[in-house]
Protein backbone atom coordinates (compact mmCIF):
# COMPACT_ATOMS: atom_id res chain seq x y z
CA UNK A 1 0.00 0.00 0.00
CA UNK A 2 2.42 2.39 1.07
CA UNK A 3 4.64 2.16 -2.24
CA UNK A 4 1.03 2.59 -4.30
CA UNK A 5 0.69 5.90 -2.17
CA UNK A 6 4.21 6.84 -3.35
CA UNK A 7 3.62 6.14 -7.07
CA UNK A 8 0.30 8.30 -6.74
CA UNK A 9 1.84 10.75 -4.60
CA UNK A 10 4.91 11.24 -7.32
CA UNK A 11 2.36 11.29 -10.28
CA UNK A 12 0.01 13.53 -8.57
CA UNK A 13 2.95 15.84 -8.03
CA UNK A 14 3.83 16.51 -11.72
CA UNK A 15 -0.11 16.05 -12.71
CA UNK A 16 -1.49 19.23 -10.29
CA UNK A 17 0.19 19.38 -6.82
CA UNK A 18 3.25 21.46 -7.34
CA UNK A 19 0.76 24.36 -9.37
CA UNK A 20 -1.96 24.37 -6.34
CA UNK A 21 1.10 24.16 -3.88
CA UNK A 22 2.66 26.78 -4.97
CA UNK A 23 -0.58 28.51 -5.56
CA UNK A 24 -1.26 27.94 -2.25
CA UNK A 25 2.36 29.07 -0.42
CA UNK A 26 1.81 32.65 -2.93
CA UNK A 27 -1.37 33.23 -0.85
CA UNK A 28 0.70 32.25 2.36
CA UNK A 29 2.70 34.96 1.76
CA UNK A 30 0.48 37.55 0.69
CA UNK A 31 -1.47 36.80 3.88
CA UNK A 32 1.46 37.01 5.88
CA UNK A 33 2.18 40.36 4.82
CA UNK A 34 -0.23 41.88 7.47
CA UNK A 35 -0.40 41.06 10.61
CA UNK A 36 -3.90 40.23 11.11
CA UNK A 37 -4.11 37.87 7.94
CA UNK A 38 -0.85 35.68 9.57
CA UNK A 39 -3.38 32.99 10.54
CA UNK A 40 -4.77 32.88 7.32
CA UNK A 41 -1.11 32.22 5.72
CA UNK A 42 -0.38 29.62 8.42
CA UNK A 43 -3.44 27.84 7.20
CA UNK A 44 -2.15 28.72 3.71
CA UNK A 45 0.59 27.06 4.01
CA UNK A 46 -0.46 24.20 5.72
CA UNK A 47 -2.65 23.31 2.83
CA UNK A 48 0.42 24.09 0.61
CA UNK A 49 1.99 20.84 1.77
CA UNK A 50 -1.09 18.56 1.50
CA UNK A 51 -1.57 19.90 -1.99
CA UNK A 52 1.83 18.85 -2.61
CA UNK A 53 1.35 15.31 -1.13
CA UNK A 54 -2.47 14.18 -0.03
CA UNK A 55 -2.22 10.40 -0.72
CA UNK A 56 -2.18 8.84 3.05
CA UNK A 57 -3.44 12.09 4.76
CA UNK A 58 -6.26 12.73 5.83
CA UNK A 59 -8.02 15.98 7.49
CA UNK A 60 -9.81 15.30 11.03
CA UNK A 61 -11.22 17.88 14.09
CA UNK A 62 -8.27 19.09 16.10
CA UNK A 63 -8.54 18.33 19.61
CA UNK A 64 -10.29 21.19 21.40
CA UNK A 65 -10.92 23.36 18.49
CA UNK A 66 -13.55 26.53 19.35
CA UNK A 67 -15.62 29.05 18.34
CA UNK A 68 -12.47 30.99 16.88
CA UNK A 69 -11.73 28.56 14.59
CA UNK A 70 -15.35 28.88 12.92
CA UNK A 71 -15.49 32.17 12.90
CA UNK A 72 -12.12 32.34 10.96
CA UNK A 73 -13.35 29.41 9.00
CA UNK A 74 -16.32 31.75 7.89
CA UNK A 75 -14.65 34.55 6.97
CA UNK A 76 -12.38 32.03 5.19
CA UNK A 77 -14.88 31.01 2.94
CA UNK A 78 -16.50 34.57 2.10
CA UNK A 79 -12.92 34.88 0.84
CA UNK A 80 -11.36 32.47 -0.20
CA UNK A 81 -12.71 29.21 0.40
CA UNK A 82 -15.52 28.88 -2.72
CA UNK A 83 -12.91 30.33 -5.04
CA UNK A 84 -10.35 27.28 -3.62
CA UNK A 85 -13.49 24.66 -3.85
CA UNK A 86 -14.60 25.56 -7.55
CA UNK A 87 -10.87 25.39 -8.69
CA UNK A 88 -10.43 21.86 -7.26
CA UNK A 89 -13.49 21.14 -8.89
CA UNK A 90 -12.45 22.29 -12.24
CA UNK A 91 -9.59 20.25 -11.60
CA UNK A 92 -11.33 17.20 -10.77
CA UNK A 93 -13.36 17.42 -13.50
CA UNK A 94 -10.22 17.52 -15.68
CA UNK A 95 -8.50 14.89 -14.13
CA UNK A 96 -11.13 12.52 -14.18
CA UNK A 97 -11.26 12.42 -18.24
CA UNK A 98 -8.81 9.67 -18.22
CA UNK A 99 -8.62 6.51 -16.38
CA UNK A 100 -5.40 7.12 -14.29
CA UNK A 101 -6.87 10.49 -13.68
CA UNK A 102 -9.11 8.96 -11.73
CA UNK A 103 -7.72 8.88 -8.28
CA UNK A 104 -6.43 12.14 -9.06
CA UNK A 105 -9.43 13.73 -9.49
CA UNK A 106 -10.51 12.10 -5.82
CA UNK A 107 -7.47 13.53 -4.38
CA UNK A 108 -8.83 16.82 -5.63
CA UNK A 109 -11.87 16.63 -4.41
CA UNK A 110 -10.46 15.43 -1.01
CA UNK A 111 -9.02 18.81 -0.48
CA UNK A 112 -12.39 20.43 -0.60
CA UNK A 113 -13.26 19.95 2.93
CA UNK A 114 -9.83 22.00 3.91
CA UNK A 115 -10.37 24.36 1.52
CA UNK A 116 -13.55 25.32 2.88
CA UNK A 117 -12.61 24.73 6.80
CA UNK A 118 -9.00 24.95 7.48
CA UNK A 119 -9.21 26.39 11.04
CA UNK A 120 -9.91 23.88 13.92
CA UNK A 121 -8.98 20.86 11.55
CA UNK A 122 -5.63 19.32 11.32
CA UNK A 123 -3.93 17.14 8.40
CA UNK A 124 -2.68 13.07 9.87
CA UNK A 125 -1.32 10.53 8.57
CA UNK A 126 -3.95 8.00 7.12
CA UNK A 127 -4.94 5.26 10.00
CA UNK A 128 -5.17 7.01 13.07
CA UNK A 129 -7.32 6.92 15.37
CA UNK A 130 -9.42 9.91 15.23
CA UNK A 131 -12.70 12.39 15.39
CA UNK A 132 -14.46 12.59 12.27
CA UNK A 133 -14.17 16.37 10.24
CA UNK A 134 -16.64 18.76 11.09
CA UNK A 135 -16.87 22.04 9.93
Amino acid sequence: MALLRLILNIIWLFVAGLWLALGYAIAGIICCVLIVTIPFGVASFRMAGYALWPFGRELVRKPGANGGSTVLNIIWVIVAGWWLTIGHITTAVGLAVTVIGIPMAWASLKMIPVALAPFGNEIVESGRAREPWQF
